[in-house]
């Protein structure tokens, strides 16, 4: 944000044969181990040139002993570390789906054999990106490893004109002496501070309710404003309405695309409903899905090549929609204007913008057949211009991104919209894995994390509100439930938590993050949040499953000044910041599975 922050050198290559110019950008930043590197090309010449790959960053690195960490799942199950030794060849982590994707994340790791959370080399690799991409690490012959980030060349090609350029996305790379921890902090503190833009940057987010899991398409005012209310008793902030307030939109088979109020189910519209959320004291919030289509309805009946098709060969219809062809300025402008009307038309604070389908035979009616492998990425240049444009006109809204969950977590999407819903599945145990995993590369100011009913509805868990409620306190903490069933006791508990996690909020939004155990190696998981100034934490402790006789164990805390005492909140004691990170809590000893625990704490000297 200052001239005095960053430097950057640009190195000019030039083809003489091919009048082509080749524009290498190197980012040092002043106080971060980081390095952002992209590419530029420029035809010089009379004649007109194909890109077929434009990979933004190749490294070399002089040996071969590292592990290469990914983050790597599926729809409701994202973003889980996988972790594997090098070997001779090539090894890849890559989406051809038209979208960063749920299946794997542009991000890879190098991890220096024998290091680990808190100690060691890691080198980090991240692309600012949310389409196509592949992320690469080969071994050769003499056991040196070149690691290679960009776009994905699969069915990537790009004609350059004469006199035009082509510029790459950046990808981010950071090195940590202090392992993946070290590393992690380096990309939470840039993307927290840096990449994500806007009012809501370095503000506390609020606590905020959502309908779906509540109402699915089954709703009307009452039922809505019923909902809200319950939740506003309890403190809660923002009212969120989800899918089905739209067109003719009763199920997900049609409706997509038709931008304006379903009258019949709301009368009044979405100014009367949000005049009444409003009226309770809360914000009012909006679910869209601008990048789709539904055969039925009338915006495809208007315009039929408006979608991603290719003429007479069969398409795939993916949850009953399409994906509209962002590659056209017209569609591009009449999605500004449909999302943008209604942001006007009534007091909307919040947007939860989704796509919940991925490319398949991909076409476009508006680009000629020499032009046609340049579509998914001219696609994505639509939505984040279609996004930039939105963003800058609202900007007192709070934009949250969506992909059926976490398909499309990544920076790219970070870079308009400063949080993303971080999976569908809002199962406690389950979210422990996904929300770990994401913190390998993402700040919890960027992690959407909402507490559900049980049995939670994606696959049928019950764990207690308590861990539910910690485990979404570790992000932009949410319900997504009807808090008006609750009883008293239940109610009680929904309110302490809001309470207290607008007290933490500061911390877990804007501090730094320690990862203390790992999900994916044992029964218990831990992290916590750190002040900048190292005087307030809070740690969260979870264990998965009981078992008889366990052992008394002992959780070593990170990140506080050694120097320092602390006062433990909840019952008072004094401990200094040397005994809470060498010696450590005590572990809860409680009988029953899925337990969790929050200590916080404050510094008492000076």
């Amino acid at each position: 944000e200052t001239e005095a922050e960053a430097e950057t050198l640009t190195i000019e290559l030039t083809d003489s044969i091919q009048n082509l110019s080749v524009f290498l950008s190197y980012t040092v930043f002043d106080d971060s181990n980081a390095l952002a590197r992209s590419i530029r090309f420029r035809n010089n010449g009379d004649l007109a040139l194909g890109l077929r790959r434009a990979l933004s960053c190749s490294v070399d690195l002089p040996h071969a002993n590292f592990d290469l960490v990914q983050l790597s799942g599926a729809w409701a199950n994202e973003r889980h570390v996988v972790k594997r030794a090098l070997a001779p060849g090539l090894q890849s982590v890559e989406s051809r789906r038209g979208a960063s994707s749920h299946q794997q994340n542009p991000f890879l790791a190098l991890l220096e054999t024998g290091a680990g959370e808190d100690t060691g080399q890691a080198y980090g690799f991240s692309l600012v990106y949310s389409g196509n991409f592949l992320a690469q690490a080969e071994v050769d012959q003499f056991s040196c490893t070149r690691v290679s980030m960009g776009i994905n060349p699969f069915e990537f090609a790009w004609r350059l004109e004469s006199g035009e350029s082509f510029q790459a996305p950046e990808a981010i790379m950071v090195y940590s002496g202090e392992g993946l921890g070290g590393m992690s902090r380096t990309y939470h503190r840039l993307y927290r501070t840096r990449l994500c833009r806007g009012h809501y940057r370095d503000r506390v987010r609020p606590v905020l309710i959502n309908n779906w899991e509540a109402t699915y398409f089954n709703f009307n005012p009452e039922k809505l404003t019923r909902i809200a209310s319950s939740a506003r008793e309890l403190g809660i902030e923002l009212f969120v309405l989800d899918d089905g307030w739209f067109g003719k939109r009763d199920n997900d088979h049609s409706g997509l695309g038709d931008w304006f109020v379903n009258e019949t189910k709301l009368p009044g519209g979405l100014k009367s409903l949000g005049e009444k959320i409003t009226a309770e004291g809360m914000r009012f919030g909006l679910w869209f899905e601008p990048e789709m289509v539904s055969p039925d309805s009338d915006l495809y009946r208007a315009h039929p090549d408006w979608c991603l098709h290719v003429p007479d060969r069969r398409r795939t219809i993916a949850r009953h929609q399409l994906i509209l062809d962002f590659s056209r300025d017209d569609v591009c402008e009449a999605v500004i204007k449909m999302v943008g009307d209604v942001l006007q038309s009534a007091p909307i604070t919040y947007v939860k913008w989704d796509m919940n389908r991925h490319m398949t035979e991909p076409g476009s009616a508006n680009l000629p057949p020499e032009r046609q492998l340049e579509l998914p990425h001219r696609y994505m240049l639509g939505v984040y211009r279609v996004m930039e444009t939105l963003t800058s006109r609202f900007p007192q809204i709070l934009f949250e991104s969506c992909s059926g969950g976490g398909g499309r977590f990544d920076p790219g999407m970070l870079f308009y919209m400063p949080q993303t819903w971080t999976s569908d599945d809002t199962d406690a145990v389950c979210r422990l894995k996904i929300q770990y995993g994401t913190s390998l590369v993402y700040p919890a100011s960027t992690m959407g994390a909402h507490v559900s009913a049980v049995p939670n509805h994606q696959l049928g868990r019950i764990t207690s509100l308590e861990m539910r409620g910690h485990v979404a306190m570790s992000g932009n903490f949410g319900y997504e439930m009807d808090l008006s069933t609750l009883d008293d006791s239940e109610k009680e508990l929904v309110a302490e938590q809001v309470r207290t996690y607008r007290e933490i909020a500061p911390l877990v939004q804007q501090g730094e993050m320690y990862r203390l155990l790992n999900p994916f190696e044992g029964n218990e998981c831990a992290w916590m949040f750190v002040s900048q100034d190292r005087r307030e934490a809070a740690v969260f402790w979870f264990r998965i499953l009981a078992q008889p006789n366990p052992p008394m164990n002992l959780l070593k805390l990170k990140g506080l000044d050694p120097q320092l005492d602390y006062r433990r909140l909840d019952n008072g004691e004094i401990l200094g910041g040397d005994q809470l990170m060498n010696l450590g809590l005590m572990c809860p000893m409680e009988h029953g599975d899925f337990k969790s625990a929050l200590w916080r704490f404050k510094a008492t000297t000076p």
